[in-house]
């Protein structure tokens, strides 16, 4: 019976259809539910030859409160567990061949690196997210396939690392911010660093989608001033610092963009 089984399956051409490296072809070029995806993970990690001839990567975004911020998660890893990099412009980005890849695609603002994520935010609304996600899609899988480093000599933030010379509130400070604000922000494509505490005022920068998001204020006052306050009452208000030098480049990027399309109009 089994013989009578395996010869109708070569009459029909059927057998050939449930070789694994056919059905992977197949569920890799498809969009999947939450389990398919799981499916095709476990699936990948039986068959570790075939994935480096596979070129192709499975990359989710993810809305951000921003609108012109978008989270790229490209399920590999990006930087090492608890390490974010912010690129608020190209002139950051030297020390990162993807960041640099990614800043020559027209309309992009800034990068922002997470553990597991990328955040791209676009130069302004005219930009529209149809027309960049497909360029950003492509220099993302293009790089991985690639196999360079996505750092090459810069040190990534890691402002939450208590030093010997903190004071007992820093320290209560930072060890609050690395586990119960950073993560959270972290989910929104963003982060927040610890800069300063000083007369009861803690001042801090955002990163990433959070750094330009008309929410910010209200992200910072409403949520992490009453958490801070909460938790460490000496902590009597928190604010936000801009960096003078990423609001220099931004105005510079901005002179180059127009430069550019000045140049397509001629």
């Amino acid at each position: 019976m089994l013989r009578n089984s395996l010869k109708l399956l070569q009459k029909t051409n059927c057998g050939s259809r449930l070789l694994p490296n056919n059905v992977f072809r197949f569920v890799d070029k498809r969009t999947f539910s939450s389990l398919q995806r799981i499916q095709e993970c476990t699936y990948r990690k039986k068959t570790p030859n075939y994935l480096c001839q596979c070129r192709n990567m499975f990359i989710q975004t993810q809305d951000t409160p921003n609108p012109n911020s978008l989270k790229f998660m490209p399920g590999t890893k990006v930087l090492e567990p608890g390490q974010t990099m912010d690129f608020p412009n190209i002139g950051a980005a030297q020390c990162s061949p993807l960041a640099k890849m990614i800043f020559r695609i027209e309309g992009v603002k800034a990068v922002f690196f997470g553990p597991d994520f990328i955040t791209v935010t676009k130069q302004d609304d005219d930009v529209e997210w149809k027309i960049l996600k497909p360029e950003i899609f492509a220099t993302i899988m293009d790089f991985f396939a690639s196999g360079l480093p996505v750092v090459t000599d810069a040190k990534p933030s890691g402002d939450t690392q208590i030093n010997e010379d903190d004071d007992e509130i820093v320290q209560m400070i930072k060890e609050l911010l690395d586990t119960r604000i950073r993560p959270t922000v972290q989910e929104d494509g963003g982060d927040v660093l610890f800069v300063d505490f000083k007369d009861g005022v803690l001042t801090l920068k955002m990163q990433g989608s959070c750094s330009s998001c008309p929410s910010s204020i209200v992200t910072l006052k409403n949520g992490v001033q009453n958490m801070m306050q909460f938790y460490i009452p000496e902590v009597l208000a928190v604010e936000q610092i801009d960096d003078e030098g990423d609001k220099l480049s931004d105005k510079v990027f901005k002179e180059f963009e127009q430069l550019k399309s000045k140049e397509k109009k001629d």
